[in-house]
């Protein structure tokens, strides 16, 4: 579960290794080879924290391809023109 290592790592910096995909067997070694103790509700925060920069990202990138379609039009190319040259029309844009 890369989410749950990147959340990890994002509160603990000094993490060297993590093993495990969930609360009951993740294992956090620090840079001194010391198990680290993990506070799962600060880890659960960051996991909701990347989830919504996740999401944001992919509502970003569908508005940046309707506002390009948008100029393209603007600009005289036809539907079939723009779905040719750069694969952006319809359900792609929404």
């Amino acid at each position: 579960m890369t989410d749950l290592h990147k959340a990890i790592r994002l509160i603990y910096n000094n993490a060297i290794t993590i093993n495990g995909n969930t609360k009951d067997d993740t294992v956090v070694v620090d840079d001194n080879g010391n198990n680290l103790t993990i506070d799962w509700a600060q880890v659960e925060s960051q996991l909701s924290i990347l989830q919504s920069e996740e999401q944001q990202a992919i509502i970003d990138a569908k508005n940046k391809k309707a506002s390009a379609k948008s100029k393209l039009e603007a600009l005289g190319l036809t539907t079939e023109e723009i779905k040719e040259a750069f694969g952006i029309w319809g359900s792609q844009c929404l």
